[in-house]
């Protein structure tokens, strides 16, 4: 099983690779996956059935007992073959779905890919927080599914809307987890089930834990997420919303039933939400037009009725309730696909525009016409034999007296009725010809989408028929239920009651069909207060309300306010307890050697004026004199790798600071004068004042040894000699791994505020420019287009210069040599030879000097991090000389590709010791002897020290495309709007 995920994740991560040069054929290709598992599960049915569940244990946090634990037993392997059988079917499908040129189709390719292989790890986690990682994975990527459609708001309001609902459900069930580990002594989900926890912590738990699982399943009052999530393209909804996804609470309720369903909260949560959520969710499907809304209040429907039946707790209703949940996972699947058909076909799901489908597509609509007669529980299919078996289970519950059955078997019965009625009006409004209706036109599709959704419906047949087939695997499961064992599922049990009650479902059910006029009055008579969605908007509507009136209350006076709020929270947070303390250093040395003093007050003029002085740049250069100060005081301290990084860090933000700069006024408080200068002085003055106590106290409160002295011998044990580069991508390496994906973040985030319409794509390329790079006209050559960083505010050139000052420019253009690739893109006053040769000469020993401090970091000073800033240092030269076009020839790729490749890289390195029975980040090593090189050794722990290189060097680039080269071109246009006649703008 641990293989099978490993695959998933393996051909996930190369399926936007292949998709390039596959297109939408990767589909078949990555298929294959699932497919194979399919058959690897069915290999194994022999011996589930025997009662030999598949194990597979490989320790992971042995200090809190927990592993990477899999058991593969007949519930499992049920839902592990279907999910593996209809994911598969289900790529196939998108090979026709999409077309070669869908946006981002390599994306969409991998997610529902690795989705699969997530909800595998899911159904056959053994080890509870596994399961529970397995569990919030799903919502992340369900996600990024439903959100596939990125430039539509209703897609990523329901993408929002689906993962906040799911994660609540997932944090309540998480600690409902950890009540019962806890309380059982395990985290094994077998264990627990075996010997339940009982008492309040039982009762407490489970409840925790159901929640979890009607969240999933969108179960009343958390239903609202799924229809809104038919958002997604058509194989997310056949996929997740019928067969994988929603499936998952249905599987945890049925899981836990063994152990559990004697338990007091167990059946009012079970029976009464399963009841009303059966009840609406029918009750809903009868007012849609679109037909994909129709489906999904059916199968918010459908899903209360399999949560009502699995967890009922005897065998008969858990026999019913898998072999129902097989019938619905092959019918909803097929229907939904079929949606997907009509709609590529008609381009519209709204039924009061179709008509006439039937006769012009006779395969599709038969299809149609037989999952949809499985849905209502129609004979000879396989819905009809699970809804017998539902109902003849609860009649035997009801006779045999148990509490609960009558309120199941009211409310299964009633809502079998709804079902009947939704799905005539489906069938009905997608394929009968109307007479108010023009017949809709169609265009021709590929004939090859029918085949999925015909194999779907040809098993809900086949199984039907050849029940006996399956039951053993079905009956493997329920028999760990109490009671009887002589029911069997059949196609005819003869003459008995359920047959009665079928058929009374189906004369009720056209009742409600005959007197829909009647049925649509009523539901418009319903109150919309009752509408959960409503509900689930007001609350969002609340706390974002909530939120802007602290934020107002806090921030009101700009950032001064807001930082002055945080300093005086710290002053007074820490001072207090500063104060109280009582390990107090023994002795102060006010100093190590004459030059840290001196430092010290350098730094201290520096920080005292860069807060007095009114030029913003002054500012800014004074910040930066305290930060090279540390520079100074880490090297003369014996800390080599600390004083380098200091020093390319702060270069950096210096750079970052110049690049904002460009856009804001040269005086500080140009309009505004500051104003409680004596506050903010004295608030600033503590705050140093507590940091200095702080480190007072931290010197004087150590109570154990220290472990410097042992960090030598462990960074020999690592294959290294510099000690901080093996703490940083060794010893502490989650601390690292934590760091890089916090950049990861500030990149995102920098880059959300200052573009637009997309992130995607590297800086722009001279090519873009056509073949005439050098300006063409003599307003051109005289704007500063565009303006680089280190000409902060250069004098703008008057459009109203004389000719001769034109030409004189225009020569001066024409006739300069240029040193770097994109030095004509510049105004001639705008470029500095000086730097363009600099930056020529240097760049590339840069570049080679920041991976030879990549490579020899383990045992010398440098580093992922340092070689990453050096490189990043490079590209800002190349943009500091010629501006975006060129940063676009010297990194011509997406800085996001290289932030992600970075951290999936030092990722991958932390977990792929798992593979091979480590523990994560366990380095390994690669030693050998070469020519003139010497001996080399290369690690686990160097690849991740490229992962943090790529992520330093991305974050750098994100930055200068977004705070450099994104505000040249917002500038550009600014004055090019400015240098329009007015009258031409009028």
């Amino acid at each position: 099983m641990i293989a099978s995920l490993a695959a998933f994740a393996v051909v996930a991560l190369l399926t936007p690779w292949l998709t390039r040069l596959l297109g939408r054929r990767v589909f078949p290709v990555i298929a294959l996956v699932p497919a194979a598992a399919f058959v690897l599960l069915l290999t194994w049915l022999p011996g589930v059935l025997a009662g030999d569940a598949v194990v597979e244990v490989v320790p992971w946090i042995p200090q809190l007992d927990i592993a990477l634990s899999f058991r593969l037993d007949a519930l499992a392997l049920l839902l592990a073959l279907i999910v593996t059988g209809i994911g598969a079917l289900a790529l196939l499908y998108c090979t026709h779905y999409f077309a070669d040129d869908e946006p981002a189709l390599g994306r969409f390719a991998a997610l529902l890919l690795a989705f699969a292989g997530v909800m595998l790890g899911l159904v056959t986690a053994d080890d509870v927080f596994l399961l529970f990682t397995f569990w919030e994975a799903t919502s992340v990527l369900s996600y990024l599914l439903i959100g596939h459609y990125t430039g539509k708001k209703e897609s990523r309001g329901a993408a929002l809307q689906a993962l906040t609902v799911t994660t609540f459900g997932g944090l309540a069930m998480l600690v409902g987890l950890v009540v019962l580990v806890a309380a059982g002594g395990t985290s094994s989900l077998a264990e627990l089930i075996a010997n339940p926890v009982t008492g309040a912590a039982g009762e407490w738990g489970i409840a925790l834990v159901l929640v979890g699982a009607i969240s999933k399943s969108a179960l009343v009052p958390f239903h609202f997420w799924l229809p809104a999530a038919m958002a997604a393209p058509t194989p997310v909804s056949a996929y997740l919303h019928a067969a994988a996804m929603v499936k998952a609470g249905v599987y945890l309720v049925a899981r836990l039933a063994p152990g559990y369903e004697g338990l007091a909260v167990w059946h009012p949560i079970v029976v009464v939400l399963g009841v009303l959520t059966m009840l609406v969710g029918g009750w809903r499907a009868l007012r849609q037009y679109d037909l994909k809304l129709l489906l999904a209040y059916g199968t918010v429907s459908q899903l209360g009725f399999l949560v009502l039946v699995t967890g009922f707790g005897t065998r008969d209703a858990a026999l019913a309730g898998v072999a129902l949940l097989v019938a619905h996972a092959l019918f909803k699947a097929a229907l939904f696909l079929v949606v997907g058909i009509v709609d590529h076909a008609a381009g519209t799901r709204d039924w009061r525009r179709l008509s006439g489908l039937g006769r012009r597509m006779p395969v599709i609509a038969t299809i149609a016409f037989v999952a949809a007669a499985s849905m209502a529980g129609v004979p000879p299919l396989l819905g009809f034999v699970a809804k017998e078996a539902v109902f003849t289970a609860l009649l035997d519950a009801a006779g045999a007296g148990e509490p609960w059955a009558w309120i199941a078997l009211i409310g299964a019965f009633a809502g079998s009725v709804l079902t009947v009625a939704y799905t005539v009006r489906f069938i009905w409004g997608a394929f009968f010809t109307k007479a108010d209706a023009a017949p809709t036109p169609l265009h021709a599709g590929s004939r090859a989408m029918g085949a999925t959704p015909g194999v779907l419906a040809a098993a809900s047949l086949a199984f039907a028929v050849a029940v006996p087939l399956i039951e053993p695997l079905l009956a493997a499961y329920a028999d760990e239920l109490p009671g009887p064992h002589d029911y069997h599922l059949a196609l005819w049990h003869g003459l008995e009651p359920a047959l009665a009650m079928s058929a009374a479902v189906f004369a009720l059910g056209a009742l409600l069909i005959w007197r829909r006029r009647l049925v649509a009055r009523l539901q418009a008579g319903v109150s919309p207060v009752l509408d959960a969605a409503r509900g689930y908007l007001g609350i969002v509507s609340v706390v974002d309300r909530l939120a802007a009136s602290v934020t107002t209350a806090i921030q009101h006076r700009g950032l001064p306010g807001y930082l002055a709020i945080i300093v005086a929270v710290f002053i007074g947070g820490l001072g207090a307890a500063s104060v109280v303390n009582t390990a107090w250093p023994d002795g102060v040395r006010l100093w190590d050697y004459p030059a840290q003093p001196f430092l010290a007050l350098v730094m201290g003029i520096a920080g005292v004026a860069a807060a007095t002085v009114r030029q913003r740049v002054t500012a800014v250069l004074l910040v930066s004199v305290t930060g090279y100060g540390l520079v100074l005081l880490f090297g003369m301290s014996g800390a080599p790798d600390l004083a380098l990084t200091q020093a390319l860090v702060e270069t950096i933000v210096l750079v970052v600071f110049v690049l904002v700069l460009r856009r804001l006024p040269k005086q500080i408080a140009q309009r505004n004068p500051p104003v409680h200068k004596l506050a903010r002085g004295i608030i600033g003055a503590l705050a140093g004042l507590v940091m200095g106590v702080i480190g007072l106290v931290a010197l004087g409160a150590r109570i154990h040894p220290t472990i410097a002295e042992g960090l030598p011998a462990l960074a020999i044990e690592a294959h290294g000699e510099n000690i901080v580069n093996v703490m940083l991508v060794d010893i502490r390496a989650w601390d690292t791994l934590g760091e890089i994906s916090v950049l990861v973040a500030v990149a995102t985030g920098v880059a959300s505020l200052i573009f637009v319409s997309g992130r995607t794509g590297g800086a722009p390329r001279l090519e873009d420019l056509g073949d005439d790079v050098a300006p063409v006209d003599r307003r051109e050559r005289l704007r500063p287009v565009p303006e680089p960083a280190w000409s902060i505010r250069a004098p703008r050139t008057s459009l109203a210069a004389t000719e001769g000052e034109t030409d004189a420019a225009a020569e001066a253009a024409e006739t300069r040599q240029t040193w770097i690739l994109a030095g004509r893109t510049l105004s001639p006053r705008n470029r500095s030879i000086l730097i363009e040769v600099l930056v020529r000469l240097l760049f590339h020993p840069a570049i080679v000097v920041s991976v030879y401090l990549l490579f020899v970091g383990h045992n010398a000073p440098g580093g992922g991090f340092a070689g990453g800033l050096l490189a990043g240092l490079a590209l800002v030269a190349r943009y500091l000389a010629g501006g975006r076009y060129e940063l676009g020839e010297a990194a011509p790729i997406d800085a996001g590709r290289l932030l992600g490749t970075g951290l999936l890289l030092a990722a991958g390195t932390a977990a792929a010791s798992l593979l091979f029975g480590g523990a994560p980040l366990e380095s390994a090593w690669f030693e050998a002897e070469v020519p003139v090189l010497g001996t080399i050794s290369i690690g686990t722990s160097t690849l991740f020290d490229i992962g943090v290189y790529l992520v330093v060097v991305g974050l750098v680039l994100d930055i200068l495309r977004a705070l450099g080269g994104e505000v040249d071109r917002h500038q550009e246009e600014s004055e090019e709007g400015a240098d329009v006649p007015e009258e031409v703008r009028a």
